[in-house]
């Protein structure tokens, strides 16, 4: 079985989903792959977190992306 590592707590990080053990959310792992840094780098400056927690934060993305609900975009997204 493979163990959970995205977690939400209302008492951590305002709820927001966030790497087990840790304070590192899902948004700024996106925000860092989105802003063109490498895992290399943010596993260098996260000594927490894993490749594993890197690839499980992309899932839950894709994942939470995957639900039947439009999100309608005000401009045009570069």
């Amino acid at each position: 079985m493979r163990r959970q590592l995205i977690v939400s707590n209302s008492k951590v990080m305002m709820g927001k989903p966030v790497i087990v053990g840790t304070r590192i959310t899902v948004e700024l792992i996106l925000e860092k792959l989105a802003a063109g840094e490498t895992a290399e780098q943010i596993l260098d400056a996260h000594p927490r977190l894993t490749r594993e927690a890197i690839q499980a934060a992309l899932a839950f993305a894709r994942e939470a992306l995957r639900a039947d609900v439009v999100y309608p975009l005000a401009e045009a997204v570069a």
